[in-house]
């Protein structure tokens, strides 16, 4: 019967997470710049021949470790290159995360508490957009997660192996949130001679064995340049200085969670303190998660360079304290709770709608009736777990989270996406680039576009600076195209528009031409 039970868990998580994470995989282009930069730069590692050293615009490349790329450039020898197989290893972890979530938690829990912690993380907002992103974070989240389950089930190999994979996705940050969560774990639960079993000597030889190759490889390859660049800039600098000034706020993850953990942000506060009020079986797993959540989201808050993506690493320890915490009032009949979580759904559900329709009103008039569509899906949603939950159907109320979200995140994939496509990725722009580009004359590309102009076009142009700019215009003899942003273009002096012809216009994006007289 435990066997029967377990295959049909794993076979509806499959399914869930399959629909979600693949169903959209191809269906539009790399978004600039980021997804475009791990797509060349794998595609570029293919065409040398080198699987060291990652390089774009065929320059050596420091940004971070090959783990990704060397996934992105297996789906291209698998399926072609293609939006598709850059985004598959995303995919890919993103389903084996939710299985990983529901193994660990019907084993730290209970079989349902793993069941719906596994449907819980792979509906979540965040998550399913960072596992249809060809990105780093999925993957980062995938073996960060792998380890810690790990660590809880006294894996302790598995352990080491994980953290070095996931050290080779992203550097020393990984190391980092291992040590750090598995100490305080230790410390405050009075289990420091843990570490006497934990096979700290091995299994740092393991880590070694795993992760220094690679880098050993590039310092004995490039030297300082590598050190310097790679743990200097992207994790050092990054950390103490912003790179979005805009950005560098200590509240910037508040919102972020609320909205990137819909529709499960109703039940985030009750989730977690009934993990830290926990006192019986479940205390020390309970500590842990909440040690886990804590420090991702504290470090990331301190950190001065933000990005959405990042804090994606807190949703596993969440999704198994939400599933936990479901279950537990789910099976005491806690009533109250479960219109307690309705009513806050229905305030983010509100708040989110408000959020679409400014959106809507900012971005493009063509959005406003997706946008229409999309507000009255959320407030069926809203309406509909009320109703259920004010009938006391726990069972329902949690299908409908589930069921409601798939058909919203369809429908903003197949529907309202689409709208804003040419306005966040400039593959379409490249199509008319190529009709008007006579072959010859260089090509300067603002720096946000370039990824995905050298990934569609297959030319690296140069990058614009106000220097090129000011050399383009001056120098009369030069025949040049210019891409850059239409708002960077309508704030140049006349004097200087008038040296150029515009050649394409489309969303966000201008095609410049500079005629030798």
């Amino acid at each position: 019967m435990t066997n029967k039970r377990t295959w049909f868990s794993i076979t509806m998580i499959l399914c869930v997470a399959g629909i979600l994470m693949f169903a959209f995989l191809g269906t539009h282009p790399l978004l600039d710049p980021d997804e475009p930069v791990y797509a060349e730069t794998a595609r570029e590692m293919l065409q040398s021949q080198d699987l060291i050293s990652p390089r774009i615009y065929g320059d050596f490349w420091y940004d971070k470790p090959p783990m990704y790329y060397w996934l992105v450039a297996a789906a291209y020898k698998i399926f072609g290159m293609s939006e598709f197989a850059t985004r598959f290893p995303s995919a890919a972890l993103a389903v084996s995360g939710a299985v990983l979530v529901y193994l660990s938690g019907r084993k730290l829990f209970s079989e349902q508490a793993g069941l719906l912690a596994a449907l819980v993380l792979a509906t979540s907002l965040e998550y399913f957009y960072l596992g249809n992103a060809a990105v780093t974070d999925m993957t980062l989240t995938f073996f960060l997660t792998a380890a810690l389950l790990a660590f809880l089930h006294r894996k302790y190999y598995l352990l080491h192996g994980f953290a070095a994979l996931a050290a080779l996705t992203k550097g020393p940050v990984a190391i980092f949130f291992c040590g750090v969560i598995i100490i305080l774990y230790q410390m405050l639960t009075g289990n420091v001679k843990m570490l006497k079993t934990m096979k700290v000597i091995r299994g740092s030889v393991f880590f070694a064995a795993i992760a220094l190759p690679w880098y050993a490889a590039m310092y004995s390859f490039h030297g300082l340049p590598f050190i310097d660049i790679f743990l200097g800039f992207h994790n050092v600098t990054r950390f103490l200085q912003p790179e979005h000034v805009a950005g560098a706020v200590w509240y910037y993850y508040i919102p972020v969670l609320i909205l990137g953990f819909f529709p499960w942000s109703a039940f985030l506060a009750q989730a977690l303190f009934t993990g830290l009020k926990e006192k019986g079986e479940y205390y020390n797993t309970c500590v842990f998660l909440v040690i886990w959540t804590t420090v991702v989201f504290v470090f990331f808050s301190i950190s001065q360079t933000k990005l959405v993506s990042y804090i994606l690493p807190m949703y596993p320890p969440l999704a198994l304290l939400t599933g936990y915490y479901f279950d537990k009032v789910w099976t005491e009949k806690q009533y109250r709770a479960l219109n307690v979580s309705a009513v806050i759904f229905g305030i983010v559900t509100g708040l989110l709608i408000i959020g679409l329709f400014y959106a809507g009103t900012v971005v493009t008039a063509e959005l406003l009736p997706s946008v229409k569509v999309m507000a009255v899906l959320l407030a069926l949603l809203a309406v509909f777990v009320l109703f259920q939950s004010v009938r006391h159907d726990f069972r329902a109320v949690f299908i409908i989270h589930v069921l409601g979200m798939m058909l919203f995140l369809a429908f903003l994939m197949t529907q309202t996406l689409p709208l804003i496509t040419p306005e966040l990725s400039i593959k379409l722009f490249v199509n008319e680039f190529k009709q008007q580009y006579d072959g010859q004359a260089p090509v300067y590309v603002a720096k946000f576009y370039r990824p995905g102009f050298m990934y569609y076009s297959g030319m690296a142009g140069s990058e614009l600076s106000s220097e090129d700019l000011k050399a383009t215009t001056t120098d009369e003899s030069q025949r040049a195209y210019l891409v850059m942003k239409k708002k960077n273009y309508d704030k140049l002096p006349p004097e200087i528009q008038e040296k150029f012809r515009l050649l394409v216009v489309q969303e966000d994006k201008v095609l410049l031409l500079h005629e030798n007289n």
